[in-house]
């Protein structure tokens, strides 16, 4: 297997040694062999010289480079160390084993104290990013034995509950595997999620999973998702808040459209799967469905099952795609109407709703709790809302060649905000 790019075998208990054959892999991009119980020296050469400390977590028995945070090998320690040893002789020699011993005692009650002291609450998250995965009875009292009470959303091929552990609440993601399709959604949210880091996805904590139940423990989202914000008459999000959160969600997609070493198309863009952490900051979620385009394609035929309404009819998994269904994002957030609304039957669909609106009738379909008359001018807020359409109309065209970017609609957004800010320090 001399062409091995990708190698995953964390959480399998496995011992021994890292065979040095593998350093033969010269195209072996991806290693992780983290929370077993392996031993020996890491080795430093061939594809192993790229690797981070990452790639061999909780394995304590494991030895080499100090870059990779495990301790040096016996027998292989450079001429400096070898000094730090003589060094550390004759002072043992000098002091007497009596004061080494005192020393180790305070050091051991110093440590002790701070770990006494430690704030809990800064901790709590930290060791159950390291935790070695959740065992179904963990996750069962932690969500009370996934009572209804917890019941976050559900999915497609999963449901969502709110989970207390220690004092620290996360979401759990348990697969529905009485549907066909739900093992591979399971191992496409793990494929993916452990490959990608951006402030506007959701994080990944651990995981669960056996023959009979698979579930994600994700990073827990106070304020829920943009389509309860959206439609419940209980929460309001004015121009700057809609803004900020549609901008949240572009640069997300601008990261797995340009960011990563390969094309990832999300392919189930809306509402439902936009989370808004304890400051409002929108986090891209369910990547069920997610398609990884190599090098070679820009675009994919597929059969894969979106929400009706927010995909575009030529079929195609692309970044376009994508593109598409965050301008149908776009204009329910600000008109507050859904693709689903029964307004719209036969030809009429939302995207033709708005376009039919140019240029006179703009005002008329904006969500009425934008354009009140509070905080920033009523022109200003028409105008916003305007160039807001234009832009999620540039993104839904019916041909995928004309459609922008998400690096080009990013950039809209960000001047929109920034000329809405400026308009309203200038009142």
């Amino acid at each position: 297997m001399l062409s091995l790019e990708f190698l995953y075998l964390s959480y399998n208990n496995m011992t021994g040694k890292i065979p040095k054959s593998l350093k033969a892999l010269v195209y072996l991009k991806y290693l992780n062999v983290s929370f077993n119980k392996l031993s020996g020296e890491i080795p430093n050469c061939g594809p192993f010289a790229n690797f981070t400390s990452q790639s061999f977590v909780s394995n304590n028995a494991l030895c080499g480079a100090s870059r990779l945070q495990v301790p040096p090998c016996q027998g292989k320690s450079s001429q400096r160390t070898r000094r730090k040893r003589v060094l550390h002789l004759f002072l043992y020699s000098l002091f007497g084993i009596t004061s080494v011993i005192v020393a180790s005692a305070v050091r051991f009650l110093i440590l002790r104290r701070r770990k006494r002291n430690e704030p809990s609450g800064s901790t709590e998250l930290s060791s159950m990013r390291s935790h070695e995965r959740f065992s179904y009875y963990e996750l069962q009292q932690a969500t009370n034995e996934f009572n209804r009470d917890n019941f976050l959303g559900a999915g497609s091929f999963s449901k969502v509950y709110k989970g207390v552990k220690d004092g620290t609440i996360f979401a759990v993601k348990v697969f529905k595997l009485e549907l066909k399709g739900a093992f591979k959604s399971f191992d496409i949210e793990c494929n993916i999620l452990r490959s990608l880091r951006h402030r506007n996805l959701t994080k990944v904590i651990t995981s669960c999973s056996s023959p009979k139940f698979k579930a994600l423990i994700l990073e827990y989202m106070p304020n829920g998702t943009l389509d309860k914000w959206l439609h419940s008459l209980d929460f309001i999000l004015d121009m700057l808040q809609r803004l900020a959160v549609m901008i949240d969600v572009a640069s997300s997609l601008d990261y797995l459209h340009n960011g990563y070493s390969e094309l990832v198309v999300h392919c189930d863009l809306k509402p439902s799967n936009i989370l808004l952490d304890q400051n409002m900051v929108g986090h891209l979620s369910d990547f069920g469905i997610t398609k990884l385009l190599g090098t070679e394609d820009s675009f994919r035929q597929t059969k894969t099952i979106r929400t009706i309404g927010y995909i575009a009819s030529d079929g195609l998994v692309s970044t376009s795609c994508d593109v598409y269904s965050f301008g149908i994002v776009m204009m329910e957030a600000f008109t507050r109407r859904r693709p689903s609304d029964e307004i719209f039957t036969g030809d009429l669909s939302l995207k033709h709703w708005i376009n039919n609106s140019f240029p006179t009738g703009v005002a008329q379909i904006a969500d009425a709790d934008l354009i009140r008359p509070k905080g920033e001018p009523l022109n200003t807020k028409i105008q916003c809302f305007v160039s807001v359409m234009e832009l999620a109309l540039s993104c839904t065209s019916v041909s995928p060649g004309a459609r922008i970017s998400m690096k080009e609609a990013l950039l809209a957004l960000k001047n929109l905000r920034h000329q809405l800010v400026t308009s309203s320090r200038l009142k």
